[in-house]
């Protein structure tokens, strides 16, 4: 028991120095640690969910099979899915196996050979699917991030002028609107608009591809993308607006504030360089937060708009049961958002010199 204490002790002997030397590079690399850890957990719950739904792949397979072939029945009996044929490719794609060995089989694929695998049904790579998509999804996000935060600041800076005023009444009124109003619902009436305007086409990307012609596609992709980043958009501003508003009227009650305008210090250095600079912490903190509502909300808006994004293809790869590609998909968009949350934590601490990790009363 002494030798173990003795060993534990000089294993987090040079861990603790670790810290005491750099300790925001030290919770930069334990965040990651956490984060591959609520990865495997991750994967591990999705291979087991996916494990208690009825039927597999095989069984899709089949019945597409059977549906098509030139018997042309329209009914798939027990016989069908359990004859011979169907067990050797369950046999064949490791499915007659429990799932925590499919997920460690796969876990080594992708960690000794950097292999997502192949989807089941299409036979594909993963990396091609999910690579051909990725760009779509993070593009429309990014977009939507950027304009969200950037027109949140601004109008929230402002209207904490206007204070109490009708003008500020109205647009907290429309704020909160906004922000309850469903989305999904929104979606649904701007694409009713659009088949009976015309004025907008009803699917979110161009006929043709980028190589085709770049200049003709990025005019084409901006018209074919407008109504779903204002949906993105209307859905984000309202809450946002409203969270950096109100920080902003918390930070004008503040002493310090009183303090600056006694001294003849300009209202607009008030607003922008001090009120302004305090608002960036929490606004920071949920960023991350913000990131993974808009690539959850981009599911609905991708099936929608017919958006050949990651989120539709994670959907059709549920629907199919194609246990490869889900879990190739949640697993890259869960690092994306706590990457994200890792990121935002960063840049807290630049923001912010009041923040020391590892560092009591500093």
């Amino acid at each position: 028991m002494k030798r173990l204490k003795n060993f534990a002790i000089l294993l987090a002997k040079p861990i603790f120095l670790f810290r005491k030397k750099a300790p925001l590079l030290s919770y930069i690399v334990g965040r990651l640690l956490v984060m591959a850890a609520m990865l495997f957990l991750l994967g591990f719950a999705i291979f087991g969910l996916m494990a208690l739904a009825p039927g597999d792949i095989v069984n899709q397979v089949m019945i597409q099979q059977i549906m098509s072939s030139a018997e042309g029945r329209a009914v798939v009996t027990e016989n069908d899915l359990t004859g011979e044929w169907a067990e050797a490719m369950r046999r064949e794609l490791g499915l007659d196996q429990p799932f925590y060995v499919q997920y460690f089989k796969w876990l080594k694929q992708v960690v000794v050979h950097r292999d997502l695998g192949i989807s089941l049904i299409s036979r594909a790579p993963v990396s091609f699917l999910i690579g051909s998509r990725l760009w779509n999804s993070v593009l429309l996000n990014m977009i939507s991030l950027v304009l969200i935060t950037l027109f949140s600041f601004l109008l929230g800076v402002y209207f904490s002028t206007k204070a109490g005023t009708k003008t500020d009444v109205a647009v907290s009124f429309f704020a909160l609107a906004l922000h309850a109003f469903p989305g999904i619902l929104l979606l649904i009436l701007l694409q009713l608009f659009a088949f009976l305007s015309g004025l907008f086409p009803v699917t979110a990307y161009p006929p043709f591809p980028f190589s085709y012609a770049p200049g003709q596609f990025v005019f084409s992709y901006a018209h074919h993308v407008f109504l779903p980043l204002l949906a993105s958009f209307l859905g984000g501003i309202g809450g946002t607006l409203r969270i950096v508003r109100a920080m902003m009227l918390d930070q004008l009650g503040q002493p310090y504030i009183t303090s600056l305008r006694s001294r003849g210090i300009a209202e607009w250095r008030i607003y922008l360089v001090h009120a302004f600079r305090n608002t960036l912490n929490p606004f920071i903190t949920g960023s991350a937060n913000m990131l993974a509502g808009l690539f959850s909300g981009s599911l609905i808006l991708e099936i929608i708009f017919a958006y050949p994004g990651i989120g539709r293809l994670m959907y059709e790869a549920v629907l199919q049961q194609d246990v490869n590609l889900v879990l190739a998909n949640m697993m890259f968009i869960s690092a994306l958002v706590l990457a994200g949350m890792v990121i935002s934590d960063i840049c807290l601490a630049l923001a912010d010199p009041r923040i020391r990790y590892g560092k009591e009363g500093k």
